[in-house]
């Protein structure tokens, strides 16, 4: 990946601030700052993963990105595009550039409808693909189908009768219908058998190769992430603590909560000594982030400055690949 022309996504100070409603004669909640000023980019067909433990605002980001839910502030650009100050309407046409996979490949899919109709649901909502007749969609949709590894026959068929993987495989036909630019993948190997894990992010690595999508990757599994990704950012509490490109944030992590995140990754030779760093206590609430550096609450670097002062996310070495980006006082 070059940085050398314009990204296909940008994301500029990204906020999502969830705030409850007002009760008589109480007083008013403070507001859970799932996302608070969230930047990055995603060049066109690369791989960006989001990664960091639950509750520190991927999924949020994700889904604030295409406005599945509306962000607080901030900026989302698609070729050069403003989307948040889009109309609904206007928003919803350009959601045939941008799709999304979701983490449960059964509650995403309509079960009252056949998984032929599925796939060509997006066609019909945005006309005939093309242009073409009834008959062309239903021919994209077999090759849709033999595309992600399943049966032409199989589109008779509704979802409860297919297994975890070949309904993820079926969402993933759904979101290519359209040759969106930009794929969101919300955890879309988490709910699978390990062998099925590993068929399925394959899947997603080719077609990227041979369409040229861009995915923006949320996930747990750093396995994963090492696997498909181009660029990788960590995310905590809200915050992205450091963004680099893959093989430079495996092997030389700046920033402490990545170095023992790193760490949990379970070594597959029994006879390599582990080196486990441990995060002590749990994460703080969104709805009161400590002061400074959110993370100086179970950072073992910890100083006074960290308490009063937030690091900037700053450029500390560049690459071809966009460069490695920390936010910490001591790195």
């Amino acid at each position: 990946m070059t940085t050398t022309e314009a990204p296909l996504l940008r994301v500029r100070n990204l906020r999502k601030h969830y705030t409850s409603p007002k009760r008589w004669l109480q007083p008013a909640k403070p507001a859970i700052q799932a996302v608070d000023g969230v930047s990055f980019s995603v060049a066109r067909g690369e791989t960006l993963s989001l990664v960091g433990e639950s509750g520190c605002g991927k999924t949020t980001t994700a889904k604030s990105v295409m406005r599945l839910v509306e962000p607080t502030s901030g900026s989302v650009e698609l070729e050069g595009q403003e989307l948040l100050s889009l109309s609904p309407e206007d928003m919803r046409q350009r959601r045939r550039d941008l799709q999304i996979i979701f983490q449960d490949p059964y509650a995403s899919l309509n079960p009252r409808l056949t998984a032929g109709d599925i796939v060509a649901e997006p066609m019909r909502n945005f006309g005939n693909f093309g242009g073409s007749a009834a008959a062309e969609r239903r021919e994209r949709v077999q090759w849709l189908f033999s595309r992600v590894g399943l049966r032409p026959e199989a589109a008779k068929k509704y979802p409860h009768e297919f297994s975890g993987g070949q309904r993820q495989r079926l969402g993933i036909a759904r979101a290519l219908a359209l040759n969106p630019k930009l794929i969101v993948c919300d955890e879309p190997v988490s709910a699978l058998d390990v062998s099925v894990q590993a068929q399925v992010v394959n899947l997603l690595m080719d077609l990227q190769a041979e369409f040229g999508i861009a995915y923006l990757f949320v996930a747990h599994d750093l396995a994963v992430v090492r696997h498909i990704s181009h660029r990788v950012a960590v995310m905590y509490l809200g915050h992205i603590v450091e963004i680099a490109d893959r093989d430079t944030l495996f092997s030389k992590p700046l920033h402490p909560y990545t170095e023992i995140l790193l760490s949990a990754v379970p070594v597959p030779n029994p006879r390599t000594p582990a080196r486990r760093l441990l995060l002590q206590g749990d994460p703080p609430s969104p709805a009161n982030p400590p002061s400074g550096c959110r993370f100086h609450t179970r950072c073992p670097m910890a100083q006074a400055v960290c308490k009063e002062k937030v690091p900037e996310l700053s450029e500390r070495a560049s690459s071809s690949q966009g460069g490695h980006w920390v936010a910490c006082h001591f790195r």
